[in-house]
């Protein structure tokens, strides 16, 4: 191996941990917020269609 190519492989533990935080932060949010933007969807909706009837 050249010493270049162990240089150009990166942090690969880092890059996993880093998307793993990332995945758990988006379900944490997503747990807490879920129902609230589902509930704010379905009125915007709701408020869409009967507008125009």
């Amino acid at each position: 191996m050249t010493p270049h190519a162990n240089r150009e492989r990166g942090d690969v533990p880092g890059w996993v941990l880093v998307t793993l935080m990332t995945a758990g932060l988006v379900l944490a949010i997503w747990a807490v917020a879920g129902p609230a933007l589902t509930d704010l969807f379905a009125s915007a909706i709701e408020r869409v269609t009967s507008f125009g009837g």
